[in-house]
């Protein structure tokens, strides 16, 4: 018999209950989601950085459109001091905010992240309190000899 055969065959005897059944596709799915999940980060990533250059490319080509109109027709485009002062602050406290957005949303993901973590080392914890109970809830009717 081939070795692929008796594989085969001994995933077949060995998958004979629910939870052997349930745990060898447990572990194919999560198998194959550690393959596609780098991929998937990447594409988003790069996505992402697509669409950043895009809009700082169309933001500066509306621009220069602008710009260039505005220079043939002749029109003024100084602006008052003030204006040019209120538009700076702005655009510097949009970037704070932006800034401290970004860290507060940093921060929660840690945090998640840390949190999750911390479940996973604690999952045997729970297992071992989720036996002792079903033994709790056996011993009266186990049959003795």
């Amino acid at each position: 018999m081939s070795t692929q055969s008796q594989a085969s065959k001994s995933t077949q005897t060995h998958a004979s209950n629910v939870y052997s059944i349930y745990t060898q596709n447990v572990q194919k799915y999560f198998e194959n989601i550690s393959k596609i999940t780098p991929q998937y980060f990447q594409s988003i990533t790069q996505l992402q950085e697509e669409c950043m250059k895009t809009c700082e490319k169309t933001m500066n080509a509306a621009v220069s459109v602008q710009q260039e109109f505005a220079k043939k027709s002749g029109i003024s485009t100084e602006i008052p001091d003030d204006a040019r002062t209120a538009i700076i602050d702005t655009n510097k406290q949009i970037v704070q905010a932006s800034t401290l957005g970004n860290q507060l949303t940093k921060t929660t993901i840690d945090a998640t992240i840390q949190n999750i973590r911390t479940f996973g080392e604690n999952i045997n914890v729970f297992v071992e309190l989720n036996r002792n109970i079903i033994q709790s809830w056996v011993n009266p009717f186990t049959l003795r000899n």
